[in-house]
This record gives C-alpha cells, structure tokens and sequence, in this order.
C-alpha cells in the first residue's frame, strides 16, 4: 500500500484551519502554513526512515491546510465587492494551482533524474521563505473574529477522513469484505456521525449545519468534489501510462503535461471569467465537467502500449484541461453559493475540504479499480504491460463517470442565484 496518497489527509478537512484563520486573521496562519511547510519539507528531505519521511508528508499537509483557506478568503475579502473582479481573481487562483501541480510533476522528474529524491522536498524551503518575506509586505491582516475551536469536532472528521481512504487505498489487499476493510469503514462512518452531532449540539460548532441551508452550497460543494475526483485520478493515471506503458523517463513524463498546464492557466485567465459572467456559473460549470468526462473516456478507449503520444495522449490531454479549466472557477464560485459575507472563511475552507475529501477518495477509489482490473489480467494470463494498461482504462472510465455524475447534478439541481 503505498501510505505516500494518505500522508496529507491531516490537512484535507480545511474547515477547522479556516476556523484558526478566521480567529487569528488570514495573513498569520497563510504565513505559519508556510512555515510549517518549509519545515515539514527539511523533515522529509533529510528523512532517515519510512516512518520520518510519511511523518514530514504529514506535516505537509498540515502545513497546506493552513494556507489554502487563508488564501482563498484573502481572495474573496479584496475581490467579492466587484463580481468580474473576483472571476479574473478566481482565474489567477486556478491557474496558479495548475501550475504549480505541472512544476512540480516537472521538476520533481528533473531533480530525481539529475540530483536525488530527497532535493524534491528540499527545493520547497527557499519558496516558503520568500512567500513569508513576500506576504508580510504585501498581504493585508485580514479579518478575525471571535469565538473558539471545536477541536474535538477536527478530530473526528480528520480521523473519519484519514480511516475511509485508508480503508479504500488497502481493501484490494486485504480484500473489500475483509474485517479490517469493514471495520474501518464503519468507524468512519461512526467518526463522522459522531462529528455532525457534535456541530449539532455545540454552541461554536467547526462548521455551523445551518450554512447547508444557503442555496446551491451544498450541491455546489458536491459537484465540486465530484469534479476534483475525476480530474486527480485524470492527472495521476496518465503520468502513469505516460511512463509506465509509454516508458517515458520521469523528466520526460513532466514535459509531456506541461501543454495541459499551458491550457488550463490560459482558459482559466483569459476566458472562463468572462464566460461565468455571461452565461451564469451553473452552465459552464455542467459543460466543463462534461468535456472532463469526454476525455476520460476517450483516453480509456484510445491509449494502446503502443499508442503515440501526439496521437493518442496530446488531443484528449488537452480536452481534460479545457474541461477543468471552464469547471473550476463556477464550480468554486457554486460550491460558496449564497453564503453570508460573515460566512466567507467558512464556505471558503468547506470548498477547499470537499475538493481534497473529492480528490483523495477518487484517486484512492480509482486506484482501487485500476488494481483489481490489473490483478484479474493478470490472473488470465495477460502480460505485465497490458494488464496495467486494462487498469488505467478502468480508472479513466470510473473518474470519468465521476465527471458525469456531477454535470447532472449540477445541471438538475443548481438554481441561478438572485441578483
């Protein structure tokens, strides 16, 4: 099992960080994510063993926990007042996650191929020293406001997290109708109860339930992680063809992603803002995930071990990062729906959670399928390389209706917001 796809899971649900950054101002905790980062990085780069390199990922996570909600409610503080402001905002937001998901796939092939392993983690700290300079000088405070936090109400949701990607990530091992596979997830499922009672009854809650009621929020955030669950294991699996099938070395694996990555920060600056704006969030948000999931099913259906990267992986590449790129700033702007200005750290930090909760359990639940599709090849008498290939199509095809389980969501059941 490879324990690296939970190691930041600690992080995923954003929403008790936002509560920090909430009550302690945004600029302090965007600041000190980055200063656990950069520690979190030296950890893992001078790791002496398993255990100190998964436990420097960890704190990695830990670490971006506190940053990304910070951000996106600096984002939405400066930018919420002019609505055509906030989409170029937005635009910038995506495209930079874009690019830097692209660089460090990029870099993280040039550095294993021409230094080593350990200078991937390294490389972080000199950019978490120039982002606290940089953000002391330009950054505002933010806001803060009072109250508490529900720190019993973080566990639960973090171990109810942690405990079902687990679960998943391992059921192929262990088997899906295994003690420990059932059992884990009925104590996440327990965990999680346990947490809404707790927001239910607390007098602060983590997340207060009654925010559901905002329209759109709720089937916002859904679509939303819909949408992050198919475009992760979109990103993960092609890297995987590009250089487990294709033989690609990693370096050339990165370079091969970076014309997705052109796309998706072009698309998301230059024209989605301006579409959202002309034809409402809901629509572009439906169409985006539509185009996702065409080209989930054309690269399930066209990418042969002996397929052409120009022929068979470049045209459907290119068709995802369109999708993603129209999806991701209505699916944001849909996912913080009808929330109350006072309540914009909070639905920022619930849009970051169901992203990295839709991301984490779509990649583990596709890389389940890949794994059982490969294992049943093989046990047929399928050679190595085909049975992975076989996987990788199941993957694409499972993400793919991911993608299309959330357009049609979106399509039936988001409304157009009141002016």
């Amino acid at each position: 099992m490879d324990i690296q796809r939970i190691c930041y899971i600690p992080g995923g649900p954003y929403a008790p960080w936002r509560t920090l950054s909430d009550l302690f101002g945004q600029r302090r905790m965007f600041m000190l994510g980055f200063l656990i980062l950069s520690m979190a990085s030296l950890l893992a780069g001078l790791a002496w063993s398993e255990a100190a390199m998964n436990t420097g990922r960890a704190l990695q996570g830990l670490g971006s926990a506190f940053i990304l909600p910070a951000a996106l409610t600096i984002v939405m503080i400066l930018f919420s007042h002019n609505p055509k402001e906030l989409n170029k905002a937005l635009g910038f937001w995506g495209a930079s996650a874009a690019a830097g998901g692209t660089a460090g796939v990029f870099l993280g092939g040039v550095i294993t191929e021409w230094l080593s392993w350990n200078w991937t983690f390294l490389i972080n700290i000199p950019v978490g020293i120039f982002a606290l300079i940089y953000s002391m000088r330009v950054l505002p405070a933010g806001v803060r406001q009072k109250g508490s936090v529900d720190v019993i109400g973080a566990l639960a949701i973090t171990a109810a997290l942690v405990l079902a990607v687990y679960a998943i990530v391992t059921a192929e091992q262990v088997g899906w109708g295994s003690v420990q596979t059932i059992t884990l997830l009925l104590i996440a499922a327990l965990l999680l109860f346990v947490f809404f009672v707790i927001q239910k009854v607390k007098r602060e809650p983590l997340i207060p339930l009654g925010i559901f009621a905002a329209p759109n929020l709720l089937v916002g955030n859904i679509a939303f992680g819909l949408l992050a669950g198919a475009w992760i294991p979109l990103w993960f699996f092609l890297n995987l063809y590009l250089q487990q099938v294709l033989r690609f070395s990693a370096f050339a694996g990165g370079v091969a992603l970076v014309p997705m990555t052109v796309l998706v920060m072009v698309v998301m600056i230059g024209l989605t803002g301006r579409l959202v704006g002309r034809f409402g969030f809901k629509s572009i948000l439906v169409i985006g995930l539509l185009v996702l999931a065409g080209s989930l099913f054309l690269l399930a259906g066209y990418t042969p071990i002996n397929g052409n990267f120009v022929a068979n992986v470049l045209p459907a590449s290119l068709l995802g990062a369109l999708g993603m790129a129209l999806a991701f700033i209505p699916g944001t702007i849909a996912s913080m729906s009808g929330a109350k200005p006072e309540e914009t750290g909070l639905a920022s930090g619930i849009a970051n959670t169901s992203y990295q909760i839709g991301s984490a359990i779509g990649l583990a639940i596709m890389s389940a399928v890949a794994a059982s599709w490969t294992g049943g090849q093989l046990e047929q008498g399928a050679e190595q390389i085909a049975a992975l290939n076989t996987g990788f199509h199941a993957a694409f095809i499972g993400a793919a209706i991911a993608a299309v389980a959330g357009a049609f969501i979106a399509l039936l059941f988001l409304r157009k917001p009141k002016q």
